[in-house]
């Protein structure tokens, strides 16, 4: 299966960046010029990497929130129609939104309630993204997902409530976060990013210096998912991971947002350097 190359979009992110500022940051903007360059398929892992931001807004809007991520791939106004009656999420998503909507449903029949909306709902989420054609998404999600575990758990240790309520969905890791009692949870060997992660959970009264270095972790990896992709959806997929980072900062942290903003310009020109080599 041949992969496409996008040389010119690829050499163009950094004009994107470059556009951007605190101030006039546009991640939706920029998501939207790239999808209109990429074959269907890749769109489909652009669109997939940014549903996560659906569920972020569908689970808004069930408990009756006002929040709306723009990041997602759905309007208000869309979202409101998933949740009467879905149609353009996944189907495994979808299948959630309407059980959980009608539990006394034949489709409902077997289906454990007591997990809760939200935690069925990223669940199926998830093992949407572990099917996917695209390397990148697969790794990607596998690796935000087991994060979030991670935060989540040191978080629920460090407070006293049940593991079992904040981890989502079930491997080897999550078990392991419910039942070890080891300071790393016996995962040391296995997570390079676990200690920092501890540490930031643990060690950080600040909540946004802590959410900062969970972030970082995150951002290391987005790059190095796609160390040797240049040209292809990888490193497309790659840079959106680091650019959805930037546009919460800029939110979170203008000054952050901007710093994160010069060092995605920074290893683009690094690549560039690599290429000519």
């Amino acid at each position: 299966m041949f992969e496409n190359n996008y040389y010119s979009l690829v050499a163009g992110l950094r004009e994107y960046t470059l556009e951007s500022d605190t101030k006039g940051f546009d991640a939706r903007e920029i998501v939207d010029e790239i999808l209109e360059a990429l074959s269907s398929s890749d769109a489909n892992a652009v669109r997939l990497l940014y549903g996560y931001y659906d569920c972020e807004n569908i689970i808004a809007l069930r408990a009756g929130r006002a929040a709306y991520n723009p990041l997602g791939n759905l309007s208000r106004e869309e979202l409101a129609e998933e949740l009467d009656s879905p149609r353009k999420m996944p189907a495994p998503m979808a299948r959630v939104i309407r059980i959980y909507a009608d539990p006394e449903s034949e489709e409902a029949e077997g289906v454990d309630m007591s997990i809760g909306f939200e935690k069925a709902l990223w669940s199926a989420y998830y093992d949407v993204c572990s099917h996917s054609k695209s390397r990148f998404i697969r790794e990607w999600t596998a690796f935000d997902r087991t994060l979030r575990n991670v935060a989540a758990a040191a978080v629920a240790r460090a407070t006293d409530r049940n593991v079992d309520e904040v981890t989502v969905g079930k491997d080897e890791i999550v078990d392991r976060l419910q039942r070890s009692s080891a300071a790393d949870f016996g995962l040391r060997g296995e997570l390079s990013y676990i200690d920092a992660v501890i540490a930031a959970v643990n060690d950080e009264q600040n909540l946004v210096e802590k959410e900062h270095k969970i972030d970082l972790v995150r951002w290391e990896q987005a790059g190095e998912l796609a160390t040797f992709d240049y040209f292809n959806i990888n490193a497309i997929l790659s840079y959106l991971a680091k650019i959805n980072i930037v546009a919460r900062w800029a939110l979170l942290d203008p000054k952050r947002g901007r710093e994160m903003l010069e060092r995605i310009m920074a290893e683009l020109d690094g690549k560039e350097l690599v290429n000519k080599q």
